[in-house]
């Protein structure tokens, strides 16, 4: 999703000679960008020392805050190209980092005692929800590839399953866009309402952080809906998370066998790539932490350094999402589009809910 916008003025003369200046320094391209992100994560941590101090307890985390206030920047002002690498940079490489961080705080016992079948479940709730996605969209009148990366961005990762599957279907610059689009609009939705979702319903930690595994887009948006709720939440969701990302892998080889036929070009291309390519370096990073973690490996040292690590650079990147999102892109999207991907994300949830009440996870 673009984040420059001509149609909209930049911010004052000043300030776009100042982003010049910075750029100007060695490495200096990222420099604007990244001031924007960390002025945008000093307010919503003010933000949040206010409201504690408001209501004694902070109802929207600085996590969510930061997303907010970015959002609303970018709805008054575009950023133009010179601030757009160190926004970029905060948004994916700052958060991948977060990522891998984020494996030092977590045992894989934590997953290993729900049981093997918690695993099992997230293959079928996976496989369950894009064939629900996919129906639903062919029913809403969708065409083939429009439905197919619907299903797959709402089932896996969002962006980055849309990302992965359109040169493996053939799907054109149009329908890539319109989906997502929308899903990294909606994304941002579901971050900031699923936190209420404990105390409307009155589910577990432990419960909530499954259900948030299983049904938000992308790996650091669960660790921005969990980090409310708790610990627990934020451990168990990631890690549900990233199974439920793993399994990008396999479908993209099914996709190939697939479509071969139809798109034998492109999907000879995607059925010869690496595992490592399908697979992206910060889960392969949160896992190796995960597991030295687990075996002890780990110095206790600096396991308290990289979690805060890790939570100051998801702040500052939920910032830059916010940054880069444009809410008037659902108007864009369409409404077949805006129906599918709504109704395709209530059936996870409802899919969801009934693998938890299923396995008895208490």
């Amino acid at each position: 999703m673009a984040i420059v916008d001509p149609l909209r003025p930049s911010l004052t003369p000043s300030t776009n000679r100042l982003a010049t200046a910075l750029g100007s320094i060695p490495g200096g391209r990222l420099v604007p960008g990244l001031l924007l992100c960390g002025a945008v994560t000093l307010a919503a941590l003010g933000l949040e020392r206010v409201e504690a101090g408001l209501f004694g307890h902070a109802w929207l985390e600085a996590l969510v805050l930061a997303i907010l206030v970015g959002a609303l920047v970018r709805t008054v002002w575009s950023p133009s190209q010179r601030w757009t690498p160190g926004i970029s940079f905060s948004a994916k490489t700052l958060l991948e980092i977060a990522v891998v961080l984020l494996g030092a705080s977590v045992s894989v016992g934590a997953i290993v005692s729900a049981g093997p079948l918690l695993l099992v479940g997230i293959a079928a709730v996976v496989v369950i929800a894009i064939a629900a996605s996919y129906g639903m969209g062919r029913l809403l009148g969708l065409p083939h590839r429009m439905a197919v990366l619907v299903a797959c961005g709402n089932s896996i990762c969002g962006n980055s399953a849309i990302a992965a599957v359109a040169p493996v279907i053939g799907a054109d610059g149009k329908e890539v866009a319109a989906s997502i689009a929308f899903t990294a609009v909606l994304g941002v939705l579901v971050v900031l309402g699923l936190p209420f979702l404990p105390a409307l319903i009155h589910i577990s930690e432990v419960q909530y952080g499954v259900l948030a595994g299983l049904t938000v887009y992308a790996v650091p948006q669960v660790l921005a809906a969990t980090a409310p709720i708790g610990a627990i939440a934020l451990q168990l969701g990631t890690l549900v998370k990233l199974v439920r990302v793993l399994m990008l892998g396999p479908l993209i080889l099914v996709l190939t066998l697939v479509t071969r036929r139809r798109n034998d070009g492109a999907a000879a291309t995607a059925g010869r790539m690496p595992w490592h390519k399908l697979v992206p370096w910060f889960i392969d990073g949160f896992l190796l932490l995960a597991v030295l973690r687990s075996f002890g490996l780990l110095p206790e040292a600096m396991l308290a350094p990289a979690a805060t690590a890790a939570t100051a650079l998801t702040v500052i990147s939920m910032a830059a999402l916010g940054l880069s999102t444009d809410l008037g892109s659902v108007a864009r999207a369409g409404g077949r589009v805006t129906a599918a991907v709504t109704l395709s994300l209530l059936v996870l949830g409802a899919i969801s809910f009934g693998l938890i009440r299923l396995l008895g996870i208490v």
